[in-house]
């Protein structure tokens, strides 16, 4: 766990912000005396458990319409496949239909991608279903998440720990300061997400030798981090 700690006499930053040109206290106005600001932070590196996989298929002729059956068709065919296998969710992807044109500017061909999107928290089954369609569609990338659960348990983990840091900081900043105790005025609890893994990019002809075999999943793990903002009244 990383903690990220600050301190700052709020009295202070108040005249700052006068001097900015914020808006002017009132007449014999003193900043309170011994507030202190603080902020705390808790990261914790936690194991993937959801996989994304982007298959594509390319088709090259004189008509778009044609292209645009042709591709429609194989991706339909490609969902309903996935679809029978437990544990793998799938969809439409991107749809594209667009012209090649030559040197003089006129349109001398017509290309047309179409996508289709797994999803799964079986990466062995995802693995396999995705060498399987690999005649139909090839895999351009793969990408690793967390799921709704997977992140909110680790959050509330993170949560006890960011404001146990939080506490602690607040208690031994009071004591340096001179005094001994202190009172929350206020905080704040955020969550910054999860960083996951950069997705992995598939070259086309790497793809095509490995066809029917099994693509490699190695999820790693994401970055979830939890921070505490806030402010104690130190006492005497």
């Amino acid at each position: 766990m990383k903690q990220l700690l600050a301190a700052t006499l709020l009295g202070t930053t108040a005249l700052a912000a006068s001097a900015q040109g914020g808006p002017m206290p009132p007449e014999g106005w003193q900043p309170p005396a011994g507030v202190l600001s603080l902020s705390a932070e808790a990261v914790a590196e936690v194991p993937t458990d959801v996989v994304r996989v982007t298959l594509a298929a390319e088709q090259e002729g004189a008509e778009p319409s044609a292209i645009s059956s042709a591709l429609s068709a194989k991706a339909q065919q490609v969902i309903e496949r996935a679809k029978r296998v437990s544990g793998i969710q799938a969809e439409s992807g991107g749809f594209t239909i667009y012209p090649s044109t030559d040197r003089n500017g006129r349109i001398s061909t017509w290309r047309g991608r179409a996508e289709v999107v797994l999803q799964s928290r079986d990466f062995s089954a995802a693995s396999k279903l995705a060498g399987e369609l690999a005649s139909q569609m090839q895999v351009q990338n793969i990408s690793f998440s967390l799921s709704r659960e997977a992140r909110r348990a680790a959050e509330s983990k993170l949560t006890e720990q960011a404001v146990a840091a939080f506490r602690d900081k607040a208690q031994t900043t009071t004591r340096l300061f001179g005094y001994g105790s202190y009172t929350i005025r206020s905080v704040q609890v955020g969550e910054a997400g999860a960083v996951t893994p950069m997705p992995r990019m598939y070259a086309k002809a790497a793809m095509a030798a490995a066809e029917a075999a099994p693509v490699p999943m190695e999820g790693g793990k994401a970055q979830v981090t939890v921070t505490v903002n806030g402010s104690v009244q130190m006492l005497k």
